[in-house]
């Protein structure tokens, strides 16, 4: 193996990535919400065209809608009827019999009642008649008939559109969990999991919520608007005309206020998202909370960012719900100005009383899809708004795709190079430089170094993590950028200071980096990560439940599961970083015997701060600031007395001390 130094270069704090805002900070990053919609038109017309997936299904919905609404339509037309029946009925009754209606006609006008001469004269009244009951109930049970028709197509339709709406959010739920398998290392170093957990959970029901609420009810209203619209121009089209005042007032009125109702919407849904990351990151680490006394801190900033989510929620519900109020009053002030016209018009027998009747019923049928359309606004912005934040996710950069050559890899030897490479998280902070290394397969390698000198970003680098600004790494003589990041990845396994198991069995979570679970293999990892024993005291042995916070294992056991999985991985490398640093000395011995079998005959990479484990290393790599400042072997390096000399020396001293 062979290195050259690299120059440091300036660096972020810690040699890490710059973290989120929200996360870390006792205020958790409380900045202001933001203060509108970035494009609600945009975003609103991408998420129809995730609709637009289930076409052939929203035709079929748009049919039955508006064969419903059409049939539904003649309702009150019909009743009309029924009411000039009855009217007509009861005026016949009140006249004589054998006389012919102008003869009627001409006998009131003689006594002064022209008004009522005029209606006679142009009604179906005939004079001695009294109410056609038998066909008042034909008309009825038409109306009867063509309403039940209505909702039976209008339940299918809901039925269908709760189709659309769950396949829909079932397609944008895979989008969401296909998108993080592609988002770089990056992306959740900047990012609060909260936050991101709130739009694939959170947002996503809100987007369904939305859709099953608010898309088929909107249709339905505008196509009863248009059809109810048609059926007054038929009747009266001057009423019509009266009744289409409300339609630009109403949209006045809405707009105006959905526009100042949306930026809440926007903040709302923010503040939801920070406060879902804050609880997530109290509760992950709530022992610590109250061990350092942050208790009375982490109430104070959830009671800040509860206060925000409140003052947000309020201001859009209220301003949103205020759109039907304003509708409704409009509505009904048509509704006064038509009643009175109406009547005016029947007094002078330019209408029948069963049309002004039907044309009353159709004012009140045409006012209401409005304010329903006018109450739906704070539904489709809240939908809208989750929209945006989901379309932020599927938008977010990715990493760079593996090339469509990119070069076939078996198991991998484990001989690994970098060859001038420079690295950087921040554009303007270099952090590695010309930095130039070459391993040898099977070699042990440790990387040593104080914090933020870039000992994990470098492994980080090899697993193409996170992509290289400059040179290229090598595995086996071949560019990982060459290498399909599957295919690349599959050649490590790794054991990390932070253990990871799942809610499952212990059998499950040792086989879960191995294609091949048998329960032999399962033991034979057990037995070589010195876990055996204890998995097979357990009540159902292998077959144990893992909690949710890993409550029936200690740190030390969980540590040597994890060993156990890369045991089942059979990697080609392996990567052990701080793998020892937070289990007693008992248990670390049992954990170092283990990873001494794990190393044999594979290339590994051992970062540690406890300098006592890495002894025997083939190589120790000396980190600071991003560069390799020295290389060796312990005993070469301890003779040199130079940086690792004196780092090791500070942590016996300290021991000493």
């Amino acid at each position: 193996m062979s290195t050259t130094n690299a120059t440091p270069g300036a660096r972020p704090a810690g040699g890490r990535p710059p973290m989120a805002v929200g996360r870390g900070g006792p205020m958790m990053g409380m900045t202001g919400p933001a203060a509108k919609s970035k494009d609600f038109k945009g975003s609103l017309k991408r998420l129809m065209r995730e609709v637009g997936e289930e076409r052939k299904t929203l035709y079929l919905v748009l049919a039955l809608i508006s064969t419903a609404v059409t049939i539904g339509s003649f309702g009150p037309k019909i009743l009309g009827h029924a009411t000039n029946d009855i009217f007509y009925g009861y005026l016949g009754h009140k006249l004589p019999a054998g006389v012919t209606k102008a003869q009627a006609v001409a006998g009131l006008r003689a006594r002064g009642q022209g008004t009522l001469a005029d209606v006679l004269q142009k009604s179906d009244v005939v004079p001695g008649k009294g109410i056609d009951f038998t066909a008042i109930s034909h008309w009825i049970f038409l109306a009867l008939a063509l309403y039940a028709i209505s909702s039976l197509f209008l339940w299918l339709q809901q039925y269908l559109m709760a189709g659309v709406t769950q396949k829909t959010v079932f397609r944008l739920r895979r989008l969401a969990e296909e998108k993080i398998g592609r988002l770089p290392l990056s992306y959740f170093d900047t990012t609060s999991r909260g936050d991101l957990l709130s739009r694939i959970t959170n947002d996503v029901d809100n987007i369904s919520t939305s859709m099953q609420q608010g898309l088929s009810q909107i249709l339905n209203a505008v196509l009863t608007v248009v059809s109810v619209l048609a059926m007054m121009i038929w009747i009266s089209p001057i009423l019509a005309l009266v009744s289409l005042i409300a339609i630009p007032l109403s949209m006045f009125a809405s707009v105006r206020i959905a526009k100042a109702s949306q930026k809440q919407f926007i903040a709302q849904w923010d503040w939801t998202g920070k406060l879902n990351g804050h609880v997530e990151e109290m509760h992950t680490g709530h022992a610590l909370v109250k061990v350092f006394g942050r208790r009375k801190q982490a109430i104070e900033d959830f009671d800040v960012l509860n206060e925000n989510l409140y003052g947000s929620s309020f201001n859009a519900q209220f301003m949103s719900g205020i759109i039907q109020p304003s509708t409704q009053l409009i509505s009904n002030l048509i509704y006064v100005g038509i009643s009175v016209l109406g009547g005016y018009r029947v007094a002078t027998g330019t209408m029948s009383l069963g049309d002004v009747q039907a044309f009353i019923q159709y004012s009140r049928q045409f006012g209401m899809p409005l304010a329903q359309i006018a109450g739906l606004m704070n539904t489709v912005q809240s939908g809208v708004a989750s929209a945006e934040r989901l379309f932020e996710l599927l938008d977010a950069p990715e990493e760079a795709p593996d090339k469509p050559d990119s070069t076939p890899i078996g198991r991998a030897t484990g001989a690994i190079e970098f060859k001038n490479v420079s690295f950087r998280y921040v554009e303007d902070q270099p952090l590695i430089e010309g930095f130039n290394l070459s391993v040898n397969p099977g070699q042990t390698i440790a990387i040593v170094g104080p914090t933020g000198a870039g000992k994990t970003t470098l492994v980080n680098l090899i697993m193409r993590f996170y992509e290289i600004n400059g040179g290229e790494i090598t595995l086996d003589g071949i560019n990982t950028r060459d290498i399909t990041r599957d295919d690349l990845r599959h050649q490590f396994g790794m054991v990390l200071q932070d253990t990871w198991l799942f809610t499952g069995s212990m059998r499950e979570n040792i086989a879960f980096g191995s294609a091949d679970p048998d329960h032999q293999k399962v033991e034979a990892a057990a037995k070589a990560a010195n876990i055996d024993h204890f998995l097979r005291a357990l009540p159902q042995g292998y077959d144990s439940l893992l909690t949710d916070d890993n409550a029936t294992v200690s740190n030390g056991e969980r540590q040597l599961l994890t060993i156990a999985r890369a045991f089942m991985a059979d990697p080609a490398i392996l990567i052990l970083d701080e793998a020892t640093s937070s289990v007693d000395t008992r248990t670390e011995v049992l954990v170092q015997q283990a990873m001494a079998k794990l190393r044999a005959g594979r290339t590994s990479f051992v970062i540690a701060h406890r300098l006592s484990t890495i002894r025997d290393a083939d190589i120790i790599l000396v980190m600071d600031k991003g560069s390799l400042v020295e290389q060796g072997n312990h005993e070469q390096l301890m003779e040199a007395k130079g940086f690792y000399y004196n780092l090791y020396a500070s942590q016996f001293a300290s021991a000493i001390e």
